[in-house]
């Protein structure tokens, strides 16, 4: 990591960490490599029970490490939050702690900020990548353009506050904490209450890897974040007045995933009537799923 530099605008890196021993370690190495001169790098112990905590332990200072009275799991929100409090970053990012980082991810993305004061956010492209670490897909397709639509996020949660962002710290003050009672689907929660209040700017260049493995929180708890996801919906509408057709659209998307949960678990009936009340809802996106012209992962 380079040597800080007083007048760079200051980025916190924040890695929320809970038994992530197999990869913690190439996570934090990725941003603590940054070509970015002003940046600290803040990793919360989450209440792991396996080698996590000693990993974290062995950066000594290179990074600040903390953790919940009691070494308690509350939970990502809950950790992110216990880092927000604890620091004063002009610049936010958060990294889950099985993702990685170009070196170039930060630095590219506080120029396009500080270029764009209207922007509180910038996201960027990236790959999805397996466990060892082989390239998978590229995660937005060729030609993706960021609407600054609400009502877009909202129906389909398109792009993460985790690891993908920038995010200016006045932007979240604005939108509040994350959620504490979402165990799950935070990351669609914040995304939503930020693009109500700010614009986002996206870079269209690989800098992100997302680790898709097992033990993800998506794989480990898909059903408890579509579950989440009603909650979600109703926060949102009561924040803002979404038309009729998006939240539609969203319960579609909700009952189509809960209906695929509900395959996967054996409740045949659970999914069928899941999944006949998905196509009521939003009937032609139901016909081009099931012709294939739309692909859902």
């Amino acid at each position: 990591m380079h040597m800080s530099n007083e007048n760079s605008p200051k980025v916190t890196v924040i890695i929320p960490c809970y038994n992530r021993e197999k990869f913690v370690n190439e996570t934090i190495d990725s941003a603590l490599s940054q070509d970015y001169p002003n940046i600290e790098v803040v990793a919360v112990d989450d209440g792991s029970t396996d080698a996590t905590p000693v990993i974290l332990k062995s950066y000594g200072g290179r990074i600040r490490v903390l953790e919940h009275p009691g070494r308690a799991n509350k939970g990502q929100s809950a950790a992110i939050n216990l880092a927000m409090r604890s620091t004063n970053g002009e610049y936010v990012a958060i990294l889950d702690s099985d993702d990685v980082w170009e070196k170039e991810k930060i630095g590219r993305q506080v120029r396009f900020l500080e270029a764009n004061r209207d922007c509180g956010l910038v996201y960027v492209n990236g790959f999805a990548m397996d466990e060892k670490g082989k390239r998978l897909y590229r995660l937005f397709k060729p030609g993706h353009v960021e609407t600054n639509s609400p009502e877009r996020l909202l129906i389909d949660c398109y792009m993460f506050v985790p690891s993908c962002s920038l995010v200016r710290r006045s932007a979240f003050e604005t939108a509040g904490e994350f959620d504490e009672g979402l165990r799950s689907a935070q990351d669609h929660d914040m995304a939503l209450r930020l693009a109500e209040i700010t614009r986002f700017g996206y870079l269209d260049e690989a800098l992100w890897y997302y680790r898709r493995h097992p033990d993800t929180q998506s794989g480990k708890h898909s059903r408890r974040r579509w579950d989440a996801g009603f909650r979600i919906l109703d926060k949102a509408c009561k924040r803002r007045n979404y038309s009729s057709s998006a939240r539609r659209k969203r319960l579609a998307v909700l009952n189509f995933r809960l209906g695929q949960c509900f395959a996967e678990e054996g409740k045949f009936l659970k999914a069928g009537l899941r999944l006949a009340l998905a196509f009521m809802l939003d009937p032609l996106r139901a016909v081009r799923v099931i012709c294939r012209a739309e692909k859902i992962l």
